[in-house]
């Protein structure tokens, strides 16, 4: 069961990992060629569209199984299994999680609220000079966590091979 559920958890880490990458290979390049107005609605469209059950799903769900994990694969002596799972679960729920919760959402919320109709060109400037190099620079410290904690989890399945 113990080697379910590290699977489980790596393919989620995985696919949370694949989404910050691909936002940063993809998405960010693209909306980078928008006016200002294209850009902002845009984004706020996109917001919009990731807040739905797939992705709370497996963004959340590593909040109960990686801690999950790392109460099944403590043993005394810990292994090496046992720290890359802590590793793991270590960058993700600070790299990943509370970037996302403190940094990204945040900035979210405020776009959202954002009107962008009735606000002039020049607002809409200065609106996207402070949100877009900071979101994406939050968004690079998740790709990079969430990347590094499916090594770590990847690892950890790799330690299955030997046994």
């Amino acid at each position: 069961m113990n080697t379910i559920i590290l699977t489980i958890a790596t393919l989620s880490v995985g696919l949370i990992a694949g989404l910050f990458y691909s936002w940063s290979i993809s998405v960010t390049p693209g909306l980078e060629k928008l006016n200002d107005e294209s850009y902002l609605l845009a984004f706020q469209s996109i917001n919009r569209a990731i807040l739905n059950p797939a992705f709370f799903i497996f963004f959340f769900g590593l909040v109960l199984l990686l801690p999950m994990l790392c109460y099944l694969y403590y043993q005394s002596p810990a292994g090496i299994q046992f720290w890359c799972i802590v590793t793991a679960t270590f960058l993700y729920f600070f790299g990943v999680i509370a970037v996302t919760i403190f940094g990204n959402v945040p900035m979210n919320n405020t776009l959202e609220v954002l009107q962008i109709e009735s606000i002039n060109p020049e607002q809409m400037a200065s609106f996207r000079l402070g949100f877009e190099r900071k979101w994406n620079n939050l968004n690079t410290i998740r790709t990079i966590c969430s990347s590094l904690s499916f090594l770590s989890l990847i690892i950890a399945c790799m330690q299955n091979l030997g046994k």
